[in-house]
């Protein structure tokens, strides 16, 4: 089912569009064992209408995710697989001749949706995986001089592998900054990994999420309504204060070669809105900002040479940063 409503035509209640968001997670947790983190970043990013990168080895269940969460959402998912030969085109679309009018027309690629599955976007070169840029910033594709834009509401989920691994192009640092929240995705617990194989030991079966007993939960018109009551969520002069002296201490860090710009300062701002609203509050804490700011802002720093040399990693000096600046009372 397909719904791309941007604007709803009703009121909504801000306890029900909870439930109604809460209750995706039940839905995935059909399908997958563990990852909380990852689904409530999920979550946040489509309260902020931002976008998802979603980081783990072979095996973690990146796409699992992405898809179960796809099934418990009423909204058109397409799904595309990175490959070093695809070209930019086959995300955006391109100009085809149509051979009844005998003329060019715009033939729309896999973008033109709500939920994108950009599964190992890291497997193929720069130049397509910018084809995404404009549409992940602007919500529109421009072919041949004219703009195409795309339903709303849009994210993209994208899966990568570390970027060490054979076959890997790394994403550019313009790229990185587009998305909303990197999300790390470790090996599971032993706990976890056990029920894994309970399940599949009882028939479960990745490929068929539908036989999981996963629903659509939630449609477009409750995902654009939330995105509206997150955008009333309240951020206090102290809580601001916070987020920028949050990013002016990475700037001064010398083991950065570049810290968070004032665009992830903004991404900041809006992820903790959506976890505040998501948590039932009506204003923003100086806990939330420290929830989200590892998955903000982390994978918008760049090391010095030197500090990589060292064996420093960016989420050390993100909380060497943190640590530094006082938390407003």
């Amino acid at each position: 089912m397909t719904d791309t409503v941007s604007t709803p035509d009703e009121e909504f209640d801000d306890k029900d569009l909870r439930g109604r968001l809460s209750a995706v997670r039940a839905e995935v947790a059909k399908a997958v064992v563990g990852q909380d983190s990852a689904v409530s970043g999920l979550l946040v990013a489509m309260l902020c209408g931002g976008h998802v990168l979603m980081e783990g080895v072979p095996g973690t269940a990146k796409t699992l995710l992405i898809r179960t969460l796809a099934a418990s959402l009423s909204v058109d998912t397409r799904r595309v697989q990175f490959t070093p030969d695809l070209m930019p085109g086959d995300i955006t679309g391109s100009m085809v001749i149509d051979s009844t009018r005998g003329e060019l027309s715009f033939r729309q690629g896999p973008v033109f949706t709500n939920l994108l599955l950009a599964d190992e976007i890291n497997r193929t070169p720069p130049k397509t995986q910018a084809a995404l840029l404009e549409a992940m910033e602007e919500g529109q594709v421009t072919v041949d001089g004219v703009s195409h834009p795309l339903p709303q509401p849009f994210l993209v989920a994208a899966t990568q592998n570390p970027v060490e691994y054979e076959g890997t192009y790394p994403l550019p640092e313009a790229q990185l900054d587009r998305f909303l929240l990197k999300i790390v995705l470790p090996i599971p617990e032993r706990h976890d990994e056990l029920e894994i194989l309970n399940r599949h030991a009882s028939g479960f079966d990745p490929r068929d999420v539908a036989a999981a007993g996963v629903t659509a939960v939630a449609s477009g018109a409750d995902i654009a309504a939330a995105q509206i009551a997150v955008r009333s969520v309240q951020v206090s002069p102290e809580v601001s204060g916070y987020i920028v002296d949050i990013a002016r201490a990475t700037r001064d860090s010398p083991s950065l070669s570049l810290g968070v710009s004032p665009r992830g300062a903004t991404a900041l701002l809006r992820s903790a809105r959506a976890w505040a609203w998501l948590a039932g509050r009506d204003f923003v804490t100086p806990d939330d900002v420290k929830s989200l700011a590892q998955a903000t802002l982390a994978h918008r720093l760049g090391l010095r040479p030197e500090a990589e040399l060292e064996g420093v990693d960016v989420e050390r000096v993100l909380s060497s940063a943190l640590g530094s600046v006082p938390v407003p009372r």
